[in-house]
């Protein structure tokens, strides 16, 4: 068996000269390592959606052990979020908390203010891991979409490398952030930011096993930057099928229909939905799967468990070059360049 893919390896003599490996079926706050020498856990609550909804949620993900919470300020969850936080009586210190600057916020001289703004909501002196949501700068003011009269997005003075610079400097100035990384960059884009001073912690992007983006993990490995998957369930969530950007690449089957997921499922009692964030996590990245329903929070957090490198070559195949978050149109910026699913 291959080890490259497992979290850990417990050795089990059977008999003279053999070694077995036993699965870890159980999740047990297993975290991965930062390039800042921070832990970030494996499985983590991703709060996109249902606003109002995420208070309990939260508060639900919190009790069965998930310590790792991923909002942003665009989605309106902040302050329910901080709420479920303040209500767990857990120690600010055990939970990991995410959250992302907005396109709107970029000018170096809003960063720290949008960045004041999200940390009352949440009700801490500082977050964990601070994001910038994509590479695109949308104008200055209280719009979040500013939009000219052709319905696209207008356009910022500054660049995301200027942004950049500026959490590099509250970093290290206030405390406010532990760490800092994006979402949605191409390599070029991370390439730019490395040369600015400092490579991203974490990178946020979208990767499931239709879409495993296989050079660019790799690439990020090399520069000891952390991948996080958002969407690891893939076209599940409708919102790729329904918002007015949709490329029409969700409406294909589900990745949890596939029947290789429900097969290797069956081989270690587990869901389909569990075997496509199990595989992520046997790959070295941390997985925000996003769910209100309890079961399905009890189920996510019971997926850091090894699979098999059969099995893993099974999942690898089913990469299909599919990319459901694609909003590079009306945001008018080339997300993604050069990288699968363009």
């Amino acid at each position: 068996m291959n080890a490259r893919y497992l979290l850990r390896r417990i050795p089990q003599v059977n008999r003279p000269g053999s070694i077995t490996f036993r699965r870890i079926s159980n999740y047990a706050g297993k975290a991965f390592t930062l390039n800042t020498g921070a832990k970030i856990p494996a499985i983590g609550c991703g709060t996109f959606q249902d606003e109002e909804r995420q208070e309990g949620a939260v508060s639900e993900a919190l009790k069965v052990g998930v310590r790792l919470i991923d909002t942003a300020r665009v989605y309106d969850t902040e302050q329910f979020i901080g709420n479920a936080i303040k209500k767990s009586g857990i120690p600010r210190s055990e939970i990991f908390v995410t959250t992302k600057l907005w396109c709107n916020s970029f000018h170096p001289d809003d960063v720290e203010i949008a960045l004041d703004d999200s940390l009352r909501d949440l009700q801490t002196g500082y977050v964990d891991l601070f994001l910038l949501h994509y590479p695109c700068t949308f104008a200055r003011g209280e719009d979040r979409f500013p939009k000219g009269e052709d319905g696209l997005m207008i356009m910022g003075e500054t660049s995301y490398v200027d942004t950049w610079r500026a959490l590099q400097e509250i970093m290290k100035r206030t405390g406010k952030v532990k760490a800092i990384g994006v979402s949605n960059f191409s390599q070029d884009e991370v390439e730019n930011l490395i040369k600015a001073g400092m490579a991203p912690a974490v990178h946020q992007m979208e990767v499931h096993p239709f879409l495993s983006q296989k050079a660019f993990t790799q690439w990020h490995i090399t520069q000891g930057i952390h991948v996080q998957q958002f969407s690891p369930l893939g076209n599940q969530n409708s919102f790729y099928r329904d918002i007015d950007w949709s490329n029409g690449q969700a409406n294909r089957g589900r990745l949890l229909g596939e029947p290789v997921l429900a097969e290797i499922g069956n081989k270690y009692s587990k869901s389909p939905a569990q075997v496509a964030l199990a595989w992520g996590v046997n790959h070295g990245r941390s997985v925000i799967p996003k769910s209100t329903i309890p079961w399905q929070i009890k189920q996510n957090i019971a997926s850091d468990f090894a699979l098999e490198v059969e099995d893993m070559v099974k999942i690898d195949a089913l990469n299909a070059n599919l990319r459901f978050n694609t909003p590079g149109g009306p945001y008018r910026w080339p997300l993604y360049k050069g990288l699968d699913g363009v």
